[in-house]
C-alpha cells in the first residue's frame, strides 16, 4: 500500500518486440523463467526496432530501459526485481511516471523520444491481447461526434487517404444497403510498418475505433483484411479478435489476399475479399462508400485510421474531445538506417526531426518520402501535413526513406518506375503502357538520350489519367529526382554516374 491507502501496482518487468527476432524470443523465455512473483509480460513492438528486444523493469512508479539485452542480462535484471530492487546501473534510461499509466514512459532523449506518443502510445507498455489495457470508447461515445473535426484518412490503403473520413461515413450511412466496415491491412511494400506496429502493439485500439465507426453506421459487420503470408499477425489478430469479443459491441471477421503491391489499393482489397480471380482497383465512380464490397456501401480505412478515430473518442492528453488535435502521423524511417523506425509527429514538426529516431549509415544526400512512389527531395525542412507534402511533389503514404551519398538518383528513379511496370493491374492504358514508356525513357538516359521534355508530359498524362494509384503515382520519383539532381541526369548521359553506383544499366 503507498501512503494513501491504496494499491500500488507490483513490480512488472515487460519484454517489448521479442517476437520480432529469434533472440527476442530467447530473451523472453529466459525472463520468464528467471521469474517466480513477479510477472513477465510480453507486450507489442515500440515501433523502434533498434530496441528490440527492450526489457523493461517497472517499480513503483519508475521505469528501466534495457533495450536489445541477451538472454543472461534479461535473467538479472529478472533477479532484481524478484529481489526487491530496480536495476538502473546500464540502463540506458530510467523513467519516472504515474504508476497506473496506460501508455509507454518517453525518455527524455533517445529514438524513443522523437516525436509524439499517444496513437503509439500503448505499443511496447500493454499486453495487446488483454482487453483490460484499452479504454474501449466504442460503447459510449458517438464517433458523429468526431465527424466533423476534420480526420483524415492515413495511408496507401485508406479509401479515405488524405480526405476527411466524414465525407466516407456519411455517405456509407446515407446509401441504400447494409454497410459493412473494412480495416485494409495488407500492404506489401517493406518500407512501411505502421500498421504492422499498431496492429501487433495495440489492436485494441485499431478493434474499437472500427466498432464505433461501425456503430456510427448502424452496421454489425466489420472485416480486417490481411495479406495471406501474414500467418503470423493474423494469428495474433485472431487471438486479439477473440480477447475483446466479450468488450465490443462489433467484432471484425478476418479476410485474406494475395501478398502483391496491388492487392493493398482499397477497392483491390475488396476485390480479393470477394474472391476475384483477377486482383485490380476497380473503376471510380462509385466509390466504395456507394458502392463497396459485394454492392455494399463500404468505409475502407487503414489501421491508423482507426487507433486515430479510437484516441479521438478517448479525448486523452493532447487531444480535444471533438478529435481537432489528433492529427498527428505515423512514419516509418527507413533506407540507409542501421534499423528502421516507426515514430508519431504532430501537424507542427518538421520532418527533419525523423533524423533523430536512426542511425544513418553515410552522409545523408536525399530522401524518398512517401513510399515506394514517393517523391525525391533534398531537404526535410517541412511539416508532415498532407497539404505541404503533395505541395512539397511527396508522398502521404508514411514512410520516410533516408538515402546516403552512395545512392545514384537515376538509378533511384529508374528502380521504382520498373517496379511500377511489374506491380501494376493493367486495368488502364497509363498504368499498363504509361509505367513501360518510363522505365524506357530512364534507360535511354544511360543510353545517352534526356529527354526531359518527353518524360514531364508522360508523367503529366500518367498523373491525370491512370484509373490506379500506381499509373498516377509512378511518375512522381523520376519528376521529383529531375528536380533535384537535374545534373546528375545530364551526367548519365554523358557516361557518367556522379555518385559511382552505376556499374550496371538498368
Amino acid at each position: 500500500m503507498n501512503r494513501t491507502g491504496e494499491a500500488t501496482p507490483s513490480p512488472t518487468v515487460r519484454v517489448s518486440g521479442a517476437g520480432r527476432t529469434e533472440r527476442g524470443e530467447r530473451v523472453l523465455s529466459s525472463a520468464r523463467a528467471a521469474a517466480d512473483s513477479v510477472p513477465v509480460l510480453r507486450t507489442g513492438p515500440t515501433g523502434i526496432s533498434e530496441y528490440d528486444p527492450l526489457v523493461l523493469a517497472t517499480r513503483a512508479g519508475r521505469t528501466a530501459f534495457f533495450p536489445a539485452p541477451d538472454a543472461p542480462r534479461a535473467r538479472e535484471i529478472v533477479a532484481d526485481v524478484e529481489d526487491g530492487a530496480l536495476p538502473t546501473d546500464d540502463a540506458a534510461a530510467v523513467v519516472e511516471h504515474d504508476a497506473e499509466t496506460t501508455t509507454l514512459p518517453v525518455p527524455t532523449n533517445g529514438p524513443l523520444a522523437v516525436g509524439q506518443r499517444r496513437v503509439l502510445g500503448p505499443c511496447g507498455w500493454v499486453d495487446p491481447l488483454d482487453p483490460e489495457g484499452c479504454q474501449f470508447q466504442s460503447l459510449d461515445k458517438d464517433a458523429g461526434a468526431i465527424a466533423d473535426a476534420g480526420l483524415v484518412g492515413r495511408g496507401r490503403g485508406d479509401a479515405s487517404a488524405d480526405d476527411p473520413v466524414a465525407d466516407a461515413w456519411r455517405r456509407a450511412r446515407e446509401t441504400d444497403g447494409d454497410p459493412v466496415v473494412v480495416v485494409n491491412a495488407n500492404d506489401a511494400d517493406d518500407r512501411q510498418w505502421a500498421d504492422e506496429t499498431l496492429l501487433a502493439g495495440s489492436p485494441m485500439s485499431v478493434l474499437d475505433g472500427v466498432a464505433a465507426v461501425a456503430e456510427y453506421l448502424g452496421t454489425t459487420d466489420a472485416v480486417v483484411y490481411l495479406a495471406e503470408t501474414d500467418t503470423e499477425l493474423r494469428e495474433h489478430l485472431r487471438r486479439a479478435v477473440d480477447a475483446a469479443a466479450g468488450e465490443l459491441p462489433v467484432v471484425p471477421r478476418l479476410a485474406t489476399g494475395p501478398d502483391e503491391y496491388r492487392a493493398g489499393a482499397p477497392t483491390a482489397a475488396l476485390e480479393a475479399i470477394e474472391g476475384a480471380d483477377r486482383i485490380e482497383p476497380r473503376l471510380q465512380p462509385p466509390s466504395p462508400a456507394e458502392y463497396g464490397l459485394f454492392g455494399r456501401p463500404t468505409v475502407i480505412h487503414s489501421p491508423r485510421t482507426f487507433a486515430q478515430v479510437h484516441h479521438a473518442l478517448s479525448g486523452s492528453e493532447g487531444t480535444d474531445e471533438d478529435g481537432s488535435a489528433s492529427a498527428t502521423r505515423l512514419l516509418t524511417v527507413t533506407g540507409d538506417v542501421a534499423a528502421p523506425a516507426t515514430i508519431e509527429v504532430g501537424s507542427d514538426a518538421r520532418l527533419s526531426a525523423v533524423r533523430d529516431a536512426v542511425e544513418l549509415e553515410g552522409s545523408f544526400k536525399m530522401a524518398c518520402v512517401g513510399g515506394v512512389f514517393g517523391g525525391v527531395t533534398r531537404t526535410l525542412d517541412i511539416t508532415p501535413t498532407a497539404d505541404e507534402l503533395t505541395a512539397a511533389g511527396l508522398g502521404t503514404d508514411g514512410v520516410v526513406e533516408l538515402l546516403n551519398d552512395e545512392r545514384c538518383p537515376v538509378a533511384t528513379a529508374g528502380q521504382r518506375a520498373n517496379f511500377a511496370s511489374e506491380a501494376n493491374s493493367g486495368r488502364c492504358v497509363p498504368g499498363r503502357e504509361g509505367t513501360v514508356q518510363l522505365t524506357e525513357l530512364v534507360r535511354a538516359v544511360y543510353r545517352g538520350s534526356y529527354d526531359r521534355g518527353k518524360l514531364r508530359e508522360l508523367g503529366r498524362v500518367m498523373t491525370r489519367s491512370s484509373n490506379c494509384r500506381i499509373g498516377a503515382r509512378a511518375p512522381r520519383p523520376v519528376l521529383t529526382a529531375m528536380d533535384e539532381f537535374e545534373s546528375s541526369f545530364e551526367a548519365h548521359a554523358d557516361g557518367r554516374c556522379p555518385s559511382g553506383a552505376c556499374t550496371d544499366k538498368l
